[in-house]
Protein backbone atom coordinates (compact mmCIF):
# COMPACT_ATOMS: atom_id res chain seq x y z
CA UNK A 1 0.00 0.00 0.00
CA UNK A 2 2.82 2.41 0.88
CA UNK A 3 4.54 1.61 -2.41
CA UNK A 4 1.34 2.34 -4.40
CA UNK A 5 0.93 5.72 -2.66
CA UNK A 6 4.59 6.51 -3.34
CA UNK A 7 4.17 5.61 -7.03
CA UNK A 8 1.10 7.86 -7.30
CA UNK A 9 3.02 10.76 -5.76
CA UNK A 10 5.95 10.14 -8.10
CA UNK A 11 3.60 10.13 -11.11
CA UNK A 12 2.18 13.51 -10.05
CA UNK A 13 5.68 14.88 -9.53
CA UNK A 14 6.77 13.65 -12.95
CA UNK A 15 3.80 15.36 -14.62
CA UNK A 16 4.69 18.61 -12.86
CA UNK A 17 8.34 18.18 -13.85
CA UNK A 18 7.45 17.70 -17.51
CA UNK A 19 5.33 20.85 -17.50
CA UNK A 20 7.93 22.91 -15.63
CA UNK A 21 10.73 21.88 -17.98
CA UNK A 22 8.99 21.62 -21.35
CA UNK A 23 6.60 24.57 -21.44
CA UNK A 24 9.09 27.35 -20.58
CA UNK A 25 11.68 25.87 -22.95
CA UNK A 26 9.12 25.59 -25.73
CA UNK A 27 7.99 29.18 -25.23
CA UNK A 28 11.56 30.46 -25.36
CA UNK A 29 12.37 28.47 -28.51
CA UNK A 30 9.26 29.70 -30.31
CA UNK A 31 9.66 33.35 -29.30
CA UNK A 32 13.44 33.64 -29.72
CA UNK A 33 13.35 33.42 -33.54
CA UNK A 34 10.79 36.24 -33.65
CA UNK A 35 13.09 38.38 -31.54
CA UNK A 36 16.01 37.62 -33.84
CA UNK A 37 13.87 38.29 -36.95
CA UNK A 38 12.87 41.70 -35.63
CA UNK A 39 16.55 42.65 -35.47
CA UNK A 40 17.32 41.60 -39.06
CA UNK A 41 16.85 44.19 -41.82
CA UNK A 42 13.92 43.38 -44.09
CA UNK A 43 12.52 40.65 -41.83
CA UNK A 44 9.32 41.28 -39.96
CA UNK A 45 8.78 39.65 -36.56
CA UNK A 46 6.59 36.55 -36.95
CA UNK A 47 6.80 37.13 -40.72
CA UNK A 48 8.11 33.63 -41.45
CA UNK A 49 5.50 30.88 -41.75
CA UNK A 50 4.32 28.20 -39.42
CA UNK A 51 4.20 24.78 -41.10
CA UNK A 52 2.02 21.97 -39.76
CA UNK A 53 2.23 18.28 -40.48
CA UNK A 54 0.88 14.88 -39.51
CA UNK A 55 2.66 11.55 -39.52
CA UNK A 56 2.19 7.84 -38.86
CA UNK A 57 5.60 6.21 -38.46
CA UNK A 58 6.23 2.44 -38.27
CA UNK A 59 8.68 1.81 -35.42
CA UNK A 60 11.09 -0.97 -34.48
CA UNK A 61 12.25 -0.74 -30.84
CA UNK A 62 14.55 -2.65 -28.53
CA UNK A 63 16.36 -2.36 -25.19
CA UNK A 64 20.02 -2.26 -24.22
CA UNK A 65 21.44 -3.04 -20.77
CA UNK A 66 24.57 -1.94 -18.96
CA UNK A 67 25.04 -5.26 -17.10
CA UNK A 68 25.62 -8.82 -18.33
CA UNK A 69 22.91 -10.43 -16.19
CA UNK A 70 20.15 -8.53 -18.03
CA UNK A 71 20.05 -8.57 -21.82
CA UNK A 72 17.91 -7.61 -24.76
CA UNK A 73 15.91 -10.49 -26.26
CA UNK A 74 14.77 -9.03 -29.55
CA UNK A 75 12.88 -6.12 -31.04
CA UNK A 76 9.18 -5.25 -31.21
CA UNK A 77 7.24 -3.35 -33.82
CA UNK A 78 5.15 -0.30 -33.02
CA UNK A 79 3.72 2.94 -34.33
CA UNK A 80 4.22 6.67 -33.75
CA UNK A 81 1.23 8.93 -34.50
CA UNK A 82 1.67 12.65 -34.19
CA UNK A 83 1.51 16.22 -35.37
CA UNK A 84 4.48 18.46 -36.12
CA UNK A 85 4.85 22.23 -36.00
CA UNK A 86 7.74 24.12 -37.59
CA UNK A 87 8.40 27.78 -36.78
CA UNK A 88 10.77 29.04 -39.49
CA UNK A 89 13.21 31.83 -38.72
CA UNK A 90 14.91 31.72 -42.11
CA UNK A 91 14.43 29.93 -45.43
CA UNK A 92 16.43 26.90 -44.27
CA UNK A 93 16.02 26.83 -40.47
CA UNK A 94 13.11 26.12 -38.16
CA UNK A 95 12.28 25.29 -34.56
CA UNK A 96 10.43 21.97 -34.54
CA UNK A 97 7.93 20.72 -31.99
CA UNK A 98 4.64 18.83 -31.86
CA UNK A 99 2.90 16.03 -30.03
CA UNK A 100 3.49 12.29 -30.46
CA UNK A 101 1.66 9.20 -29.22
CA UNK A 102 4.13 6.31 -29.40
CA UNK A 103 3.18 2.65 -28.94
CA UNK A 104 6.31 0.55 -28.66
CA UNK A 105 8.16 -1.87 -26.39
CA UNK A 106 10.85 -4.51 -26.20
CA UNK A 107 11.95 -7.82 -24.68
CA UNK A 108 14.25 -8.38 -21.70
CA UNK A 109 15.76 -11.52 -20.19
CA UNK A 110 17.28 -11.68 -16.69
CA UNK A 111 19.80 -14.41 -15.89
CA UNK A 112 18.60 -14.90 -12.31
CA UNK A 113 15.15 -15.59 -10.89
CA UNK A 114 13.26 -12.42 -9.94
CA UNK A 115 9.78 -11.37 -8.85
CA UNK A 116 7.75 -8.87 -10.87
CA UNK A 117 5.41 -6.18 -9.51
CA UNK A 118 2.00 -6.22 -11.22
CA UNK A 119 -1.06 -4.06 -10.56
CA UNK A 120 -3.28 -7.14 -10.38
CA UNK A 121 -1.64 -8.10 -7.07
CA UNK A 122 -0.26 -11.31 -8.56
CA UNK A 123 3.48 -10.78 -8.33
CA UNK A 124 4.83 -13.67 -10.41
CA UNK A 125 8.20 -15.30 -9.88
CA UNK A 126 10.06 -15.10 -13.16
CA UNK A 127 12.58 -17.93 -13.71
CA UNK A 128 15.99 -17.00 -15.06
CA UNK A 129 16.27 -16.64 -18.86
CA UNK A 130 12.50 -16.07 -19.21
CA UNK A 131 11.58 -13.34 -21.68
CA UNK A 132 9.54 -10.42 -20.36
CA UNK A 133 7.74 -8.55 -23.14
CA UNK A 134 7.17 -4.86 -22.44
CA UNK A 135 4.37 -2.89 -24.15
CA UNK A 136 4.85 0.83 -23.52
CA UNK A 137 2.93 3.92 -24.60
CA UNK A 138 4.60 7.32 -24.48
CA UNK A 139 3.22 10.84 -24.83
CA UNK A 140 6.08 12.90 -26.23
CA UNK A 141 6.64 16.60 -26.89
CA UNK A 142 9.71 16.84 -29.15
CA UNK A 143 11.72 20.05 -29.32
CA UNK A 144 14.34 20.35 -32.03
CA UNK A 145 16.06 22.24 -34.82
CA UNK A 146 15.22 21.51 -38.44
CA UNK A 147 17.72 22.26 -41.21
CA UNK A 148 16.71 21.96 -44.85
CA UNK A 149 18.06 22.62 -48.32
CA UNK A 150 16.54 24.91 -50.90
CA UNK A 151 13.96 23.10 -52.99
CA UNK A 152 15.54 21.12 -55.84
CA UNK A 153 12.80 20.52 -58.37
CA UNK A 154 10.02 19.15 -56.16
CA UNK A 155 12.37 17.81 -53.47
CA UNK A 156 13.68 19.35 -50.23
CA UNK A 157 16.21 17.44 -48.11
CA UNK A 158 16.08 17.96 -44.33
CA UNK A 159 17.47 16.86 -40.98
CA UNK A 160 15.84 17.37 -37.57
CA UNK A 161 17.82 17.05 -34.31
CA UNK A 162 16.47 17.54 -30.81
CA UNK A 163 15.21 16.29 -27.47
CA UNK A 164 12.02 14.39 -26.61
CA UNK A 165 10.59 14.68 -23.07
CA UNK A 166 8.29 11.68 -22.59
CA UNK A 167 5.56 10.61 -20.15
CA UNK A 168 4.66 6.93 -19.95
CA UNK A 169 0.85 6.77 -20.23
CA UNK A 170 0.60 2.99 -20.49
CA UNK A 171 2.77 0.07 -19.46
CA UNK A 172 1.94 -3.63 -19.78
CA UNK A 173 3.95 -6.84 -19.85
CA UNK A 174 3.65 -10.43 -21.04
CA UNK A 175 5.30 -13.06 -18.81
CA UNK A 176 4.74 -16.63 -19.98
CA UNK A 177 0.96 -17.20 -19.79
CA UNK A 178 0.29 -13.85 -18.13
CA UNK A 179 -0.53 -11.45 -20.96
CA UNK A 180 -1.27 -7.72 -21.04
CA UNK A 181 -0.62 -7.31 -17.32
CA UNK A 182 -0.49 -3.71 -16.10
CA UNK A 183 2.91 -3.02 -14.56
CA UNK A 184 3.30 0.72 -13.77
CA UNK A 185 5.45 -0.20 -10.79
CA UNK A 186 8.09 -1.64 -13.11
CA UNK A 187 8.30 1.24 -15.61
CA UNK A 188 9.48 4.77 -14.83
CA UNK A 189 6.89 7.44 -15.55
CA UNK A 190 9.14 10.08 -17.08
CA UNK A 191 12.04 9.92 -19.52
CA UNK A 192 13.87 12.05 -22.04
CA UNK A 193 15.62 11.08 -25.24
CA UNK A 194 17.39 12.59 -28.20
CA UNK A 195 16.14 12.18 -31.75
CA UNK A 196 17.77 12.37 -35.17
CA UNK A 197 15.55 12.41 -38.26
CA UNK A 198 16.59 12.81 -41.90
CA UNK A 199 14.61 12.60 -45.10
CA UNK A 200 12.98 14.35 -48.01
CA UNK A 201 9.85 16.40 -48.61
CA UNK A 202 8.24 16.06 -52.04
CA UNK A 203 6.00 18.94 -53.06
CA UNK A 204 2.66 17.89 -54.53
CA UNK A 205 1.06 21.30 -54.93
CA UNK A 206 0.84 24.58 -53.06
CA UNK A 207 2.30 24.25 -49.58
CA UNK A 208 1.57 20.52 -49.36
CA UNK A 209 4.43 18.04 -49.31
CA UNK A 210 4.75 14.31 -48.72
CA UNK A 211 7.43 13.48 -46.14
CA UNK A 212 9.60 10.34 -46.19
CA UNK A 213 12.51 9.79 -43.82
CA UNK A 214 14.29 7.63 -41.29
CA UNK A 215 14.69 8.45 -37.60
CA UNK A 216 16.49 7.20 -34.51
CA UNK A 217 15.53 7.85 -30.87
CA UNK A 218 17.45 6.85 -27.73
CA UNK A 219 16.43 7.43 -24.09
CA UNK A 220 18.98 9.03 -21.79
CA UNK A 221 17.56 7.59 -18.56
CA UNK A 222 16.75 4.11 -17.27
CA UNK A 223 13.26 3.02 -18.36
CA UNK A 224 12.76 0.29 -15.73
CA UNK A 225 12.46 0.46 -11.95
CA UNK A 226 14.60 -1.91 -9.87
CA UNK A 227 13.54 -3.44 -6.54
CA UNK A 228 16.51 -5.19 -4.94
CA UNK A 229 14.72 -5.98 -1.66
CA UNK A 230 13.13 -9.35 -0.87
CA UNK A 231 11.11 -10.86 -2.55
CA UNK A 232 11.84 -9.00 -5.81
CA UNK A 233 15.64 -9.42 -6.00
CA UNK A 234 15.86 -7.39 -9.18
CA UNK A 235 19.37 -6.41 -10.34
CA UNK A 236 20.34 -2.74 -10.42
CA UNK A 237 20.69 -1.91 -14.09
CA UNK A 238 20.21 0.84 -16.65
CA UNK A 239 17.88 -0.15 -19.47
CA UNK A 240 17.93 2.20 -22.44
CA UNK A 241 15.05 2.21 -24.93
CA UNK A 242 16.00 2.67 -28.60
CA UNK A 243 13.68 3.22 -31.56
CA UNK A 244 14.24 3.15 -35.31
CA UNK A 245 11.37 4.65 -37.32
CA UNK A 246 10.30 5.36 -40.88
CA UNK A 247 8.78 8.83 -41.24
CA UNK A 248 5.58 8.77 -43.32
CA UNK A 249 3.86 12.12 -43.22
CA UNK A 250 2.32 15.12 -44.92
CA UNK A 251 3.17 18.79 -44.32
CA UNK A 252 0.71 21.60 -45.02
Amino acid sequence: MIKKIFQAKMSSRNMSLLKSVTLPLLAVMLLLPARLDSQRPGIKAFGEPLVFGVHADPVISWFSSDIDSVRNDGARSGINFGITIYRFFGPNYAISTGLNLISTGGRLVTRDTTTFDLTSGVDPTVPGNTAIVYKIQYLSIPIGLKLQTNQIGYVTIFVDLGLDPKIVIGGKVDIDDLENQKAPGEIKNFNISYHALAGIEYGIGGNTAVVLGIGFDNNFADITKDYDQIPFNQPADKISHKMLSIRLGVNF
